[in-house]
């Protein structure tokens, strides 16, 4: 029996959209630990002896700690083989997965990475908004909001100020700040959405301009998770000059 650990990202929420190699990597598993943003659906993947196990980490909730996964992605690994890391996105996107592959490692478990699609670009795809479009956007940032610290990320302070479209991963909470250091710098105007749940059945979305956005989010109830997209770009998604003229015509 070989200690192993396979780091597999899940997605952006949609089952179908874990990559083949994720699902080889599951068929082969005998220990799963799988996070909050991970589709369950996948557990269906993996043998049926395999132990399944919730390690998520929810805003308000109790759960594990980084350094209590840690632990158990070891004491699995030696006690049953195959530990499949199931992480929601990918690993390496704010995921903490590298630094628990370099936990692994450290106690000589050997480790696999299988990348998966970030929910930074599948979900703004999946909406028919690029984060890049010739003539519109030639490149694009993704930030999360929080910092260890607590506070907002520095790199948006750079990010407000460049044409680039803005993906901000983890940061519903701060939108209000995120909304305020945009008006800041005279962008006001710009489109944007939060899109809840992407690419799931339960998707929820508001797209208008940043002055707007928070009044719509807690008219909508829009939660977590979500994303928060700023650019240009967002404004080519089918909807957005209607939507927008719904809005203005409710304010008037």
């Amino acid at each position: 029996m070989e200690a192993k650990l396979t780091l597999v990202g899940a997605g952006p929420g949609n089952g179908e959209l874990i990559t083949l190699k994720g699902l080889r990597a599951l068929q082969k598993a005998d220990v799963v630990l799988y996070d909050e943003l991970a589709n369950t659906e996948l557990l269906d993947f993996a043998p049926a002896h395999a132990l399944k196990m919730y390690v998520g980490k929810k805003v308000g909730e109790a759960s594990f700690s980084q350094e209590e996964i840690n632990g158990l992605i070891v004491r699995l690994a030696r006690k049953r083989g195959h530990v499949v890391r199931l992480k929601g996105g990918d690993s390496f996107v704010f995921g903490r997965g590298h630094e628990e592959m370099e936990y692994a490692r450290d106690h000589n478990i050997h480790c696999e990475v299988v990348p998966g699609v970030s929910s930074c670009i599948a979900v703004p795809a999946s909406m028919e908004i690029p984060v890049t479009r010739r003539g519109v956007s030639e490149s694009f940032w993704v930030i999360t909001a929080t910092t260890r610290s607590g506070e907002l990320s520095e790199d948006l302070r750079l990010a407000v100020q460049s044409k680039a479209t803005v993906v901000v991963l983890m940061g519903l909470n701060k939108l209000d700040e995120i909304c305020a250091l945009y008006k800041h710098f005279g962008r006001g105007h710009l489109p944007m959405a939060v899109i809840q749940n992407g690419t799931r059945p339960d998707e929820k979305s508001v797209l208008g301009q940043v002055w707007e956005i928070p009044h719509l989010v807690r008219e909508h109830h829009i939660g977590t998770p979500a994303i928060i997209m700023l650019g240009e770009v967002v404004a080519l998604h089918p909807s957005y000059a209607l939507e927008y003229l719904k809005t203005m015509q409710t304010i008037s």
